[in-house]
């Protein structure tokens, strides 16, 4: 199939998506069966360490995704062990308290173990590559809603829309990391549904857009290819003192949706570093922006997968990456710190009350 032919495919009636007839499609039974709704990231040290965050999601959520356990360094100590005992810890956390979860990640620049670095030829990281993603999602199969399975792939300044972040993968495989990453994968779980996942598109700014562009340009190179692909990720880290781009995202998210991809909110929280006034006036604009992107987003369809990085500001990554300047903690998440709800958790709820 053509470039033009392909287009043409994905762009065609909305009842041809429906019945699968896009390459990127999954069986309606099994899609059916995965529930999303809203959840939160977590990291099974914070779950055993306070049983609040455990009641707190329990509370709140219907999925849940662990921010370290399914990476390369927790899962791969060695080139001969997977050690999948912490993140299978978080799914049965998931199923005792009736929630699905997602994995989180099979292929990024970060967090590569020194072991990988050892190999001295492309051929032996090639296999470890695939043993890797192989092995990772045949364990997990049928356990999972989703992977993201390739993870921040443009750089954070692209010079042009086929500009592709420089990673220890790209050095030994080439442009072929990211279709070998999704190819695998579908080997491995044909029923999952398999993401990219990428920050920083969703603001004005133009090294937003143009990541953005750069995103839209590869995730299209990746549909010519005929790559199993079901959904793409935002991960809407959100910066407090930029406006949401709400006209271009919402354009970027009907155009996936016409190729037949979801897309999914996969890290959403908002840094509040850069913000003046008191908690609560912070509190209503980081409410406003949440709204401002989910209003965009689900300007075309609902979003039936709303993932924040945490629940509770007390376990957030920014307050410990982004300090303010005044000492007051940020506050980038639906719950504070002491878990009570904030403006950010009623925008929430508002977008996810028929999911």
């Amino acid at each position: 199939m053509t470039r033009l032919d392909r287009r043409q495919f994905l762009l065609g009636s909305a009842a041809t998506l429906a019945a699968g007839a896009s390459a990127s499609a999954l069986p309606a039974s099994k899609l059916a069966q995965r529930r999303q709704g809203f959840g939160a990231a977590a990291t099974l040290w914070d779950l055993q360490a306070d049983p609040r965050l455990g009641e707190a999601i329990s509370t709140y959520c219907t999925q849940v995704v662990p921010v370290l356990e399914l990476k390369w360094p927790m899962l791969r100590p060695d080139a001969h062990t997977f050690a999948f005992e912490r993140a299978d810890a978080i799914l049965d956390f998931a199923r005792a308290n009736d929630l699905t979860m997602r994995g989180h990640t099979l292929a990024w620049y970060h967090d590569i173990p020194d072991w990988t670095k050892q190999i001295k030829d492309a051929k032996g990281i090639e296999r470890a590559y695939l043993d890797h993603i192989g092995t990772v999602v045949s364990y997990y199969k049928d356990k999972l809603t989703s992977w993201d399975v390739v993870n921040e792939p443009i750089p954070d300044n692209p010079k042009g829309i086929a500009d592709r972040r420089d990673t220890f993968w790209t050095q030994h495989l080439g442009k072929n990391w990211i279709p070998l990453a999704f190819r695998t994968a579908a080997a491995a779980d044909p029923y999952v549904k398999l993401a990219i996942n990428e920050y920083d598109i969703e603001s004005a700014r133009d090294s937003f857009i143009a990541k953005r562009a750069a995103y839209r340009n590869l995730i299209m190179e990746l549909l010519d290819q005929g790559i199993p692909l079901h959904a793409v990720g935002l991960q809407s880290h959100l910066h407090a003192e930029l406006e949401i781009d709400t006209h271009g995202l919402a354009e970027f998210v009907t155009e996936l949706r016409s190729w037949g991809l979801e897309v999914l909110v996969t890290e959403l929280d908002v840094d509040d570093q850069k913000l003046t006034g008191s908690p609560g006036e912070r509190d209503a604009i980081v409410a406003k922006r949440v709204d401002d992107l989910l209003t965009a987003v689900s300007a075309s369809g609902p979003v039936r997968s709303i993932l924040t990085w945490g629940l509770s500001d007390r376990y957030s990554w920014i307050n410990g990456t982004f300090a303010r300047k005044d000492k007051q903690p940020n506050r980038p998440l639906p719950l504070d710190g002491e878990f009570k709800p904030k403006p950010f958790m009623d925008v929430i709820s508002k977008f996810t009350k028929d999911v």
